[in-house]
């Protein structure tokens, strides 16, 4: 992810800090040091990495929990308002969907009860209190997780208690509907967190703003898979396409970049089996740094290769994956019939938001 830095490995997912939170540490240390010297400032970095070393081990809650269902997820990032897990898909069950949403408030659960038992017979409620400074830190980091259970438990997205509310009423109306009205609660909250920012504190604003646009993207990407969901790569590819032989050099990928409207080109042998795929931007790199008379598979990529037959959603999937430019199309020959790439799909979605019941394989006419 753009500006953050990679922290650590664990259990083979990546674990990524935002620069954004290291400026909030910076901004909290010189906070606490304007209001208690050096000693407090050591203190409330202490208590903001403890905080999110729980936030951290919240997100590998869902991780784990989505691992059970053959679900990986490369990398997690902290912000200064909480983690975010990549995971590669949702879970498509309602069943598992909750498993995994509950898993992380779980976590939160588990660590408040450990330091309430380690406070034991000295628990007093008011040493609880975030504003209190004579609280010691682990009632502090105690009140801290039982408030992360119950923020995230709120039923609007991208807070767990969305992911909770979409599961349970996907029981009953189907995922796509349930993702609707979830949304909707969701962007009502967000209206909720905004009005009370006005009075009581500007940053729920913030997170008002951010509840509403991930509100608002959930449900355009629910959309969007149930779109999808009945389609093959055949039908979203583009076909018939230009390609180059194993041969052929930049001079000729240059005159089929001038001749059509296609952006990429793919490497096939003398069977029409891909061997690698030439994007615009790697011609003109090449064309800079070698020459007219450099081959083609010098300078190629190796991309993925889906038979037309298998769904949409494993093509997208593939495409994330790899992130590749295209995915090449084949037969059960294995020889090329057509490109997969973002662009063709999306302009494939925008004709049937109009026209749900469209059905089409795209075909691209050299220019």
């Amino acid at each position: 992810m753009l500006w953050s830095l990679r922290v650590a490995t664990i259990a083979g997912t990546v674990v990524r800090v935002h620069v954004t939170f290291v400026i909030f540490l910076v901004w909290i240390a010189a906070g606490q040091w304007r209001a208690g010297g050096r000693e407090a400032a050591l203190d409330g970095v202490m208590f903001i990495l403890l905080v999110f070393a729980c936030v951290l081990a919240h997100e590998f809650g869902h991780i784990f929990a989505a691992r059970r269902y053959g679900i990986r997820t490369p990398d997690v990032t902290l912000w200064p308002i909480g983690g975010v897990a990549s995971l590669e898909r949702i879970p498509q069950k309602p069943s598992e969907e909750l498993i995994v949403a509950l898993a992380g408030p779980a976590v939160n659960v588990v660590i408040a009860a450990v330091l309430l038992l380690i406070l034991g017979a000295s628990f007093d409620s008011t040493a609880m209190d975030l504003d209190n400074g004579r609280a010691s830190l682990v009632a502090r980091l105690a009140a801290t997780n039982i408030f992360l259970v119950l923020f995230n438990l709120i039923p609007a997205f991208p807070m767990d208690g969305g992911r909770v509310l979409r599961a349970v009423l996907a029981m009953r109306m189907g995922r796509a509907n349930a993702t609707r009205v979830a949304a909707r609660i969701g962007q009502a909250a967000a209206f909720v967190f905004a009005l009370a920012g006005l009075f009581v504190n500007p940053m729920l604003i913030v997170i008002g703003l951010f509840v509403y646009l991930a509100a608002s993207a959930e449900a355009q990407h629910v959309a969007f898979q149930d779109g999808t969901h009945e389609l093959s790569v055949r039908e979203a590819m583009v076909s018939p396409i230009d390609a180059l032989s194993p041969g052929a050099t930049l001079d000729e990928a240059i005159d089929l970049l001038i001749r059509t409207s296609q952006k990429e080109f793919p490497v096939v042998d003398a069977q029409s089996r891909p061997r690698g795929l030439l994007t615009k931007d790697a011609i003109i790199r090449a064309l800079r740094d070698g020459g007219p008379a450099t081959p083609v598979v010098d300078v190629m990529a190796v991309v993925p290769s889906m038979p037309q037959w298998r769904p949409l959603d494993a093509g997208l999937i593939a495409l994330n994956q790899s992130k590749a430019p295209a995915l090449c199309i084949v037969d059960d020959a294995g020889r090329l019939v057509g490109l997969l790439t973002p662009e063709n799909v999306g302009e494939m979605m925008l004709v049937r938001s109009v026209r749900p019941d469209f059905r089409f394989r795209r075909r691209r006419v050299a220019a």
